[in-house]
C-alpha cells in the first residue's frame, strides 16, 4: 500500500462530491480524503501499488481541478 499526497484547489464539499464517484469506483484506490480546512486543500489517497501519482493527477485534472504532488 502507498500513501499519495497532493495539493489541490478543491475548496468545497460540492467539489469533493464531484470526485467521489470517480475515486470510490477506482479499483486502485483503497481510501481517500480531502482536507478542506488545510490551506493546500490536501488530497490523501491510500492506494494499491499499481496506481501512480501521474494517474491520480490525470484523474483530477480531467475534472478541471488543479493538483500537484506534495513532498513528504
Amino acid at each position: 500500500m502507498d500513501l499519495l499526497i497532493f495539493r489541490t484547489d478543491i475548496k468545497s464539499k460540492k467539489k469533493v462530491k464531484s470526485l467521489k464517484s470517480i475515486f470510490n469506483k477506482h479499483s486502485g484506490i483503497l481510501k481517500w480524503s480531502i482536507d478542506l480546512e488545510d490551506i493546500d486543500n490536501v488530497l490523501r489517497i491510500e492506494t494499491k501499488k499499481n496506481l501512480s501519482e501521474g494517474e491520480v493527477i490525470d484523474l483530477v485534472k480531467e475534472q478541471g481541478f488543479y493538483i500537484k504532488t506534495l513532498a513528504d
